[in-house]
């Protein structure tokens, strides 16, 4: 790489009293490394808000709040009992008392890449796999391999919140790309054409999506896919929640509807919302073997393998069927109905449908500056404060995934605590009509 010229740069305004003859140096606010308590790049990164806004209603739930909270993005089910005995049985056997391969035990790897040929259809080998510590890590290690400092990624927006510092503590440069409820949600290949510099390098996707449980038509897959393959990019895409679909729609997978994108594609998936396996900490990445590789040398440095119990546990679930989460959804579903016929009769609140995941994002622009129980919300961040005190419902607001405005509610809760959850809203809201 070239080097380039340094630019010349003007003394700083002097903030400590001027200095003397006898200073061999010019004051200077920049603290001697060895007083930055915290390092830069950590200090950047921003609290998971979901987690956050979970953490304070388990809190005030401890402390004898009644408390509903629509936060985290879990399933409320237990993880299924086959799978729970086969880890019982893993801890029993000596070999997984020791390290494994870092990458991921033999047995697992067969089993994603079967799994993905089953779900997907995408066909992989072993050495395209990397099981993770859940998916957030697959997240961030397939970002730290594929991106070098100032590398941009187009992110469509409403986002998830780990994304855009995923890509910063990278070294990359988020590049929000934002949808609206009028588009469903979705991006649209022009807008992405609109973001694009020369600097692009990854656009990441992810559908069904979290936060606003949009699915993408498998034909806008392939236009956006194509209009990747035409610019040289790369794509990351999560799939985290393919098997969360209502409504007809299907999660079609970019590089099985665009092959030729295969060698410039990385996906990230795990067991987390399929089975009910959040706490469990298995996911993976698939790409390109070189990719896997390189990603698979940083996690040896970080973490070395995912947990032996936690992945036999995986092989078990990815070996059975899919019954476990077919029950699942159905209660989801059951749960996605009501949600948003309940949201859709307060007044200035717009709540699209969502055809996956287990999310509704409905926008409350309408309510922000009007008084509500005798206070006024200037944006969504004070509006689910509010909620949260007066109403005793934890949501989380549109600010924390990029699109102030709106509000994530989880319905991967009982259906009880849902039902009454949305009234207490309905009652607190319902007075800042007019």
């Amino acid at each position: 790489m070239p080097a380039h010229p340094v630019p010349a740069v003007s003394a700083p305004e002097p903030t400590a009293p001027a200095a003397t003859a006898s200073d061999d140096t010019a004051p200077s606010t920049e603290l001697p490394p060895a007083e930055r308590r915290v390092s830069r790049r950590i200090a950047a990164i921003a609290e998971s808000a979901t987690l956050a806004v979970d953490a304070k209603a388990k809190a005030l739930k401890a402390a004898g709040k009644p408390v509903i909270g629509f936060g985290a993005g879990e399933p409320d089910f237990p993880t299924p009992d086959y799978i729970v005995e086969a880890a019982v049985a893993a801890c029993r056997q000596p070999a997984m008392h020791r390290y494994t391969p870092a990458g991921g035990l033999p047995a697992l790897k067969e089993a994603i890449v079967a799994k993905t040929a089953r779900d997907s259809g995408l066909q992989v080998t072993p050495a395209n796999v990397l099981v993770t510590n859940g998916g957030k890590q697959a997240v961030y290690e397939a970002f730290a391999t594929m991106l070098d400092p100032g590398d941009e990624v187009l992110l469509p927006a409403p986002y998830w919140t780990t994304y855009p510092e995923a890509i910063a503590l990278a070294g990359g440069v988020p590049v929000p790309v934002v949808a609206d409820e009028g588009s469903g949600y979705l991006v649209s290949v022009a807008q992405l054409e609109a973001a694009r510099t020369p600097r692009t390098k990854v656009l990441l996707f992810c559908s069904p999506s979290n936060p606003t449980g949009a699915v993408y038509p498998p034909e806008l897959v392939e236009e956006i896919g194509r209009w990747a393959l035409d610019n040289g990019l790369w794509v990351l895409t999560d799939e985290i929640y393919e098997h969360l679909t209502y409504d007809g729609a299907t999660a079609a997978s970019m590089p099985v509807v665009v092959p030729e994108l295969a060698d410039r594609c990385v996906v990230v998936n795990g067991v987390a919302k399929t089975y009910a396996m959040t706490g469990w900490r298995v996911g993976w990445v698939l790409g390109p073997a070189d990719v896997v590789k390189a990603a698979t040398n940083l996690q040896s440095h970080a973490t070395s393998n995912v947990a032996n119990v936690s992945q036999a546990a995986a092989v078990a679930a990815l070996d059975g069927d899919l019954s476990a989460v077919a029950t699942m959804r159905e209660a989801f579903d059951r749960r996605r109905r009501t949600i948003v016929s309940m949201l859709r009769e307060i007044p200035g609140v717009d709540c699209p449908e969502p055809r996956g995941a287990f999310y509704v994002y409905p926008s409350v622009k309408a309510l922000l500056g009007r008084p509500i129980a005798g206070r006024t919300a200037g944006d969504s961040v004070e509006l689910a404060e509010i909620v949260l005190e007066e109403a005793e419902v934890a949501v989380v607001p549109g600010e924390a995934f990029g699109t102030p405005g709106y509000l994530r509610m989880s319905y991967a809760l009982g259906d009880d605590d849902l039902v009454e959850g949305v009234r207490r809203m309905q009652r607190l809201l319902g007075s800042a009509a007019g």
